[in-house]
């Protein structure tokens, strides 16, 4: 789980400070002004990971890939090749990890959290070069162990790495932008240990999932030949494929502790009627022994069941949100854009209670240990996660609540602090609109309207 990221001359970000990611995390922001940019890098980050060119220190991605950034050039703020890209993510270890000294059998550090900060700059052919990354392992607030990693050296503290007898050569360069090559970890007699810093690196970036604002539209048969996709995809294109296997795994889910178990298609289906939407749900084969399947809703307990295509346009929508949130291995992180659109205010208001759900599921008795980044514009949300926090349903450290604008050219994030009455203590200027304004507008003009139309009567 992502517990904090920082962002220097990216696109629209010069410097985004230190951002603390909660369980669950919103952002609201103005139209443009930079806010699904965050996402998409660690969407390049992710894919720079599955690349097998150990060379690319950047994949800006292709037609094929999970996104397309253009040149790096495009992604710089300002369009300043000059300008390096720097970027630190802190995530928490699904497990401890045990740090040793193969030379010194008293020397070992421990922790529970790790952080790599890389920079990059464009070289002499304007694409992406890692000029140098740093790995810090936490044990709580304290960093126990510091690795940097430049062109030229590693160094290590307060743990000393000891080269090789006859391997006094350079270090090769930063593999991708944060990985060791394997010639230089055989240049040291102690450096084992820094592969799991890669490992661990490839491991979280692997669980980074990614929804899209826009969802595919509804289709009246969907097929499914048993296989397992790793997630709904950024369009939610595979959502019904992704049921099914949840399903033919006998995948079993509560929303929280000690709260009744329920298999995934049905579970899904619960939260879809109390979200206001519809009434029951089910995806069935269209014959015994075929691979296609159809999607069926009831409106109303008295309507008839009718395919998903038949219905309101929000239920597609809606639908690989829900799917997506419970459906990602344990300990993702999941980044949402705008899983509210095409929904009315009640069922945006209920949408927090699932995404609530999802950070504080359960599944076969464990913790799932979600952690969802959504973006939104709906106020609905936020009010209910307000609501939600005062009634003590979710902790107010598990909230973390962001307002991205533009000032000039550069965006800014003001972090809004929540506290644990659900109240708001820094509400930015206009967040939601001129609500006061608009009022004293409508009454003025009712006034003026009043006392036009006493006159004509006169």
């Amino acid at each position: 789980m992502l517990t904090e990221m920082q962002i220097k001359n990216f696109k629209a970000w010069q410097d985004t400070g230190t951002i603390r990611l909660a369980p669950l995390t919103v952002i609201f922001g103005t139209n443009s002004s930079g806010k699904s940019s965050l996402g998409h890098l660690l969407l390049a980050l992710k894919q720079t990971v599955q690349l097998s060119d150990r060379k690319r220190a950047l994949h800006m991605g292709d037609e094929n890939s999970l996104i397309d950034l253009g040149t790096f050039e495009d992604c710089l703020y300002g369009h300043d090749l000059k300008l390096p890209l720097e970027f630190s993510l802190r995530w928490r270890l699904q497990g401890a990890l045990a740090v040793k000294n193969a030379l010194d059998a008293k020397q070992s550090f421990r922790g529970d959290e790790l952080r790599l900060s890389s920079t990059l700059r464009a070289d002499k052919a304007e694409q992406p070069q890692t000029e140098a990354f740093q790995y810090q392992l936490f044990d709580g607030a304290n960093a126990v162990l510091e690795m940097n990693h430049t062109r030229g050296n590693i160094e290590c503290s307060p743990l000393k790495l000891i080269r090789a007898v006859g391997r006094g050569w350079p270090v090769e360069p930063p593999e991708k932008f944060y990985r060791f090559a394997d010639r230089t970890l055989l240049r040291y007699q102690n450096a084992d240990f820094l592969a799991d810093f890669t490992l661990q690196t490839e491991q979280m970036l692997e669980q980074v999932y990614f929804l899209g604002p826009l969802r595919r539209p509804a289709r009246r048969v969907y097929q499914w030949s048993g296989d397992t996709p790793p997630d709904v995809g950024a369009e939610g294109e595979a959502t019904i494929a992704a049921l099914l296997a949840a399903d033919a795994q006998g995948r079993h889910l509560n929303r929280g502790y000690r709260q009744r178990k329920q298999q995934f298609v049905p579970f899904i289906a619960e939260w879809l009627t109390d979200l206001g939407v519809i009434d029951s749900f089910e995806v069935r084969a269209l014959a015994k022994g075929r691979k296609e399947y159809e999607v069926l809703v009831k409106t109303h307990p008295k309507a008839h069941k009718v395919k998903l295509t038949d219905v309101g346009f929000g239920v597609s929508q809606v639908l690989p949100a829900l799917v997506q949130a419970f459906y990602a291995p344990a300990g993702s992180t999941v980044w949402m854009e705008q899983p509210e659109i095409h929904l009315h205010p009640m069922a945006q208001s209920n949408l927090a209670d699932v995404f609530i759900s999802a950070v504080q599921a359960y599944e076969e008795s464990t913790p799932r240990n979600m952690q969802l980044i959504v973006e939104t514009h709906s106020e609905h949300f936020l009010t209910r996660l307000q609501r939600r926090v005062a009634e003590g349903k979710i902790d107010v450290k598990d909230v973390a609540i962001y307002f991205v604008n533009r000032k000039g050219a550069a965006a800014e994030m003001e972090a809004l602090r929540l506290d644990m009455f659900g109240e708001i203590e820094n509400w930015p200027e206009n967040f939601f609109g001129d609500e006061m304004g608009d009022i004293a507008a409508r009454t003025m003009a009712a006034l003026q309207r009043q006392a036009a139309g006493e006159k004509s009567a006169q």
